[in-house]
């Protein structure tokens, strides 16, 4: 990411761009300009789309970006990587654990080492790289999300009790932000149509939308109308059965071991 970030810096020179005036071209803020630069936040593919243009590189900054996801990331998952990246709505359902968007680090942690399937190395990278996606949350101009999480999972203790109270206790924090909502699917609902596992339905502006599918070897990346089609109508099922957000942090503190 270092070269990338250099990149960027050289490019900007070569235009006889500053950091304000880049901000300007592409409609994000300087700090958020001055945060990439400096390595304290990552870039985006959007942001880094939007500077090739701004700067004329001709998709230079944009191949970089793809080459360094690539050396840190699973090559299956760097596809919806670039589509999550530039979607402005997000549905995402979930069946077993709290979602990666949403999951606080040592949570991430606890899950990623399950069976010692990764070397020590190996799982930090992954834990960053999953932190490293949570930055479109609260990023300029974030997507809008919207969860669905089964109840299931409230009580799944991944690490420890003490990690899992934590990680609820991030849940209500996040569920605060003006983009987000959280809805817990209740036990008591019993069968649903989510049972087989989880997805997320990306909106994306000006192309038709994609989906990203869960199973237990690796993600897949659909976009064919028959999918799409038949997630909407789950997601329709399961947002129906699923409690108000006002009852979903209701739901959320019963589980809590500290108020």
């Amino acid at each position: 990411m270092i070269m990338w970030i250099r990149a960027l810096k050289a490019a900007r020179v070569a235009a006889d761009v500053s950091q304000d005036g880049l901000a300007e071209k592409i409609n994000w803020s300087a700090s958020t300009i001055a945060a990439i630069e400096t390595g304290r936040r990552k870039p985006t593919f959007r942001f880094a789309e939007e500077a090739d243009e701004a700067l004329d590189t001709a998709g230079l900054l944009t191949e970089l970006l793809d080459r360094a996801e690539r050396q840190r990331t699973p090559a299956w998952f760097l596809p919806w990587l670039k589509i999550e990246s530039e979607a402005n709505r997000l549905r995402n359902f979930e069946l077993g654990v709290i979602p990666g968007l949403l999951q606080t680090e040592e949570y991430a942690r606890a899950i990623i080492s399950a069976g010692g399937l990764h070397t020590p190395d190996k799982v930090e990278e992954l834990v960053r790289v999953r932190m490293e996606r949570q930055e479109l949350l609260t990023r300029d101009n974030p997507p809008e999300c919207i969860f669905i999480l089964d109840e299931s999972m409230l009580a799944r203790p991944i690490g420890d009790h003490a990690i899992l109270d934590r990680q609820l206790q991030h849940l209500q924090k996040v569920a605060e932000l003006p983009n987000v909502r959280l809805h817990i699917l209740p036990t008591e609902v019993g069968a649903h149509v989510g049972l087989l596992g989880g997805f997320i339905i990306a909106e994306l502006p000006d192309v038709d939308p994609a989906v990203y599918l869960e199973n237990v070897a690796r993600g897949q990346v659909a976009d064919d109308e028959e999918t799409i089609v038949l997630l909407n109508r789950k997601w329709d099922c399961l947002l129906g059965d699923a409690a108000s957000v006002s009852a979903s942090l209701r739901i959320i503190a019963k589980y809590r071991l500290t108020p």
